[in-house]
């Protein structure tokens, strides 16, 4: 009997066009699969925050009687999909992984929930997120942490480690996640899962419950880099309810992801960027990063190494820059028109309302993240702090310019370590910040990026993930690029990463 959720998306959506499954069977799998290892914050991969099982069997059923008339929506018809909890759903709770918002359920849909309803994708539920997308761990979740499939006493990555774990452990085909400083990437790179950071402005934000409004991006989360090119192409291309939507249509990024599979590379100029690498860097991951490298050598590729001086100062402008945002941002969780509210004994101000029920619905990094950008952004240390974190962000884009003038794409290590254990860094934030390292600078310019399984680390047995990143709105590039080294990583292997991971014990 075929075990359909071990199928990639493009394997299921021929498959459904053959007539060899149905999406009500497909659905139906991936279900039973979430019921089977997920559990719940204390036992299981707590990959969901909540699963809408009628209404995915719904939307399945309407894609075979599409199928059945010979009008199916798109090819992905069918193919089930998960979506971060971060981005509004009409009818289904949306949290943002935080109490404030608890029993929230939007009455609308964000502009890609839409896409993925009008080709077809049946939505099985949302996925767990740090609260209101401020981690990189998935364990600031109000409601519990995430954990990796890998090994579950260590961590799923952040803020999208839910959506991560359900590819990486076959609980969805697809997925959506956000990325703001690597929450896309650096849980695609532990997990052994594939993730993709859209140039800014190349997919829709409306509907995004906003952190940081010039450093959000919403992507796809999935198993291989051809199943990201898909859902890449179903989500993008200008939404006029988005004032930072790039008018231009998406270049042919599945095109683009199938030519690189066949494993030319001739012509394509690759940039090593020297200021990703070295002290600090678990040896594992540098070691599968040397042996990338060698791969994409053999595919005809030109490697040299490129310096981008001011990536150094990425991590340091982007925590100035973030909070900020973050700070204007969460004003509008007042208790006054939604989300949680605790009144105060005895004759309460409005500010007294104000103030206990931000208390009470804000986790303790939301609470640092908004102090910190208050403080930022006051009088007096406006332009000390938050203007200089700009200046710097300019200096980022221009290392970009100047690097990409050489080089076709550039590539790093996604993360500098592999996977930590749970709770290990949850009284040093700083050290918790340094895992986004690698994956801050594309942010803060808004160039693309992808980041894809590269093998496991000797240390622990861990995967490690590679990052391409490409000039924006060129985003073909990645996948060409992403896709040759896959085929090649998988031909060395003998098939995919994640046949190699450990099966998840079920809860039930």
């Amino acid at each position: 009997m075929t075990d359909w959720t071990r199928k990639t998306a493009a394997e299921m959506a021929d498959a459904l066009a053959a007539g060899e499954v149905t999406s009500v069977e497909l659905t139906q799998a991936h279900l039973d699969r979430i019921a089977a290892v997920d559990g719940t914050a204390e036992k299981g991969l707590h990959a969901f925050l909540v699963v809408d099982a009628d209404g995915a069997l719904a939307q399945a059923a309407a894609s075979d009687e599409r199928r059945k008339a010979g009008s199916p929506a798109s090819y992905l018809d069918g193919v089930p999909v998960a979506v971060k909890d971060v981005l509004a759903t009409e009818g289904l709770e949306t949290t943002c992984g935080s109490k404030i918002l608890e029993g929230w359920v939007p009455p609308y849909d964000a502009t890609v929930v839409t896409k993925l309803k009008d080709a077809g994708l049946p939505i099985l539920g949302k996925t767990n997120m740090d609260e209101f997308a401020m981690g990189s761990s998935t364990e600031h979740s109000a409601y519990g942490p995430t954990r990796n499939p890998w090994d579950q006493t260590r961590i799923p990555g952040g803020s999208g480690g839910g959506s991560a774990v359900a590819v990486a452990a076959f609980e969805a085909p697809l997925a959506l996640g956000t990325d703001t400083g690597g929450s896309i990437r650096q849980p695609a790179a532990v997990t052994g899962s594939v993730g993709v950071k859209p140039t800014y402005g190349g997919v829709s934000r409306y509907g995004l419950v906003a952190m940081a409004n010039s450093l959000d991006q919403v992507g796809p989360c999935t198993r291989t880099v051809l199943d990201a090119a898909l859902l890449h192409e179903v989500i993008g291309g200008h939404d006029h309810r988005d004032s930072t939507s790039i008018a231009e249509p998406l270049p042919a990024l599945v095109e683009a992801a199938r030519t690189g599979a066949a494993g030319d590379l001739s012509g394509v100029k690759v940039g090593v960027i020297t200021e990703l690498s070295g002290e600090g860097w678990q040896p594992g991951v540098m070691a599968r990063f040397d042996e990338s490298l060698e791969l994409l050598k053999a595919a005809g590729a030109e490697v040299v190494e490129v310096s981008c001086p001011n990536f150094v100062h990425a991590l340091a402008a982007y925590y100035l820059v973030m909070p900020c945002e973050a700070s204007s941002n969460l004003a509008k969780f007042d208790a006054m028109r939604y989300g949680l509210r605790v009144t105060p004994e005895g004759d309460p101000s409005a500010e007294d309302v104000m103030r206990a029920s931000r208390d009470a619905g804000f986790g303790d990094e939301v609470k640092r993240r908004i102090i910190l950008g208050t403080y930022a952004l006051s009088s007096g240390y406006y332009d000390a702090y938050y203007g200089t974190a700009q200046k710097v962000r300019t200096l980022i884009t221009a290392d970009f310019e100047a690097a990409f003038a050489q080089v076709d794409v550039l590539v790093s290590p996604t993360a500098p370590t592999t996977a930590f254990k749970l709770g290990e860094k949850l009284d040093d934030p700083i050290a918790m910040y340094l895992n986004d390292l690698a994956t801050i600078p594309a942010n803060m310019s808004g160039v693309p990026g992808i980041s894809l399984p590269n093998g496991l680390a000797e240390e622990d047995g861990l995967p490690s993930g590679f990052q391409v990143l490409a000039p924006a709105k060129a985003d073909d590039r990645l996948y060409r690029v992403g896709a040759a080294l896959e085929a090649a990583l998988e031909k060395k292997w003998g098939g995919a990463m994640l046949a190699q991971a450990p099966e998840v014990e079920e809860v039930n």
